[in-house]
């Protein structure tokens, strides 16, 4: 009889769910991870008594009433609402884009008159099947807002102009006629007072952690341990590489302590113009209403992505979608492991969905 019952690769917010349920069902867990610390991109650090997000923002927005009260087990949430800005060569527009949005950029009050403003500008444009990401903005909210808080920030975002990517990107970008500023549709939102870090502890309690281990490198004598595997590192990496490799968008920060209480007012700046290099700027002691004497904020630029860097996002096209559709045949016949999150099953997965897939998928392994 082996050691575990399960052996779980990567202490992220999918693995330590996965962990949590596995331990509740009476199986003994060791969960590993080759970074220095648990709770993967959603790791929070102390620096200045702010709690720091260290891979980039993360708000929890769910409209799952099952994955909120879930999480709240492990945290209490502060009431943290997203309302980026966009600053666009020092013009301050609100996002989503919204009534204050469209006041600012053409002085209209009303929604009848913002939508005729972009009304107008759809049909002076005269995209009727929207092709690329460029032709898709432009049909969804006119020429200006594509032009100021669109076209720059994406090209940066993505590494490549919104020309060339695919439409249905856009989409996650809400237009509202409403003058609310909050960025997210979702019934419950919030940051865990604290920081993440520590909710991700209390998923883990009990459970054995061991970080500093690449699993890959030692695969057959960690193998041993466990009569399963649940795996949440990217999927090609698992086989090698043998198909080829699949791309991610990755992101780099450039994090400082300042000498001032309060640097930008908000906890999302977003620089929407091509000049910028970075593509936000964050102050994290806003995300839990801080009142520190110093302040940290991180400069967010995105990276192309090269085999060894950390990946944060896949890249949903075309060409990607169908290797790893490849992937998940081989995937699917490895005996003994289950394939799970963001890089597991190269899906781009906020956290609520994330803590959704992984109970249903530990409901019926444990079952």
């Amino acid at each position: 009889m082996k050691q575990y019952d399960y052996l779980i690769v990567g202490a992220g917010l999918y693995g330590a769910v996965f962990a949590h349920e596995a331990k509740k069902a009476g199986k003994k867990c060791l969960v590993i991870d080759k970074r220095s610390h648990i709770a993967g991109n959603i790791y929070t650090e102390p620096v200045e008594g702010i709690n720091v997000h260290r891979y980039g923002a993360h708000i929890f927005h769910t409209n799952n009433k099952t994955v909120w009260q879930y999480v709240n087990q492990f945290a209490e949430f502060n009431r943290y609402t997203n309302s980026p800005v966009a600053n666009y060569h020092g013009e301050i527009y609100n996002l989503p884009f919204n009534m204050n949005t469209f006041n600012k950029m053409w002085g209209v009050v009303t929604p009848a008159e913002a939508k005729a403003r972009i009304e107008q500008q759809k049909a002076e444009a005269g995209i009727t099947d929207p092709q690329n990401l460029e032709e898709q903005a432009i049909s969804l909210v006119g020429t200006d807002i594509y032009e100021k808080l669109i076209k720059g920030y994406t090209g940066k975002q993505w590494g490549r102009p919104c020309t060339e990517l695919p439409a249905f990107i856009i989409k996650r970008l809400p237009v509202r006629f409403t003058y609310d500023n909050n960025y997210f549709n979702a019934l419950y939102q919030g940051i865990p007072n604290g920081g993440y870090t520590a909710m991700v502890e209390n998923m883990l309690e009990g459970t054995e952690v061991r970080l500093n281990v690449d699993y890959l490198a030692d695969r057959e004598a960690l193998n041993a341990l466990a009569d399963k595997v649940v795996y949440t590192g990217p999927v090609d990496a698992y086989f090698g590489y043998r198909l080829g490799a699949l791309q991610y968008r990755s992101v780099r920060f450039e994090t400082e302590v300042l000498d001032t209480d309060n640097y930008q007012g908000n906890a999302v700046v977003n620089y929407t113009d091509a000049e910028t290099p970075y593509t936000r700027i964050i102050e994290h002691k806003h995300f839990e209403f801080g009142t520190q004497p110093k302040t940290v904020i991180s400069r967010e630029y995105s990276a192309e992505w090269k085999k060894g860097d950390e990946p944060y996002y896949p890249v949903n096209d075309e060409k990607n979608g169908a290797l790893y559709a490849q992937y998940k045949v081989l995937a699917d016949a490895e005996p003994g492991v289950i394939f799970g999150g963001r890089l597991g099953e190269y899906k781009y997965y906020d956290m609520d969905k994330v803590i959704e897939v992984a109970l249903d998928v530990a409901a019926k392994e444990l079952a």
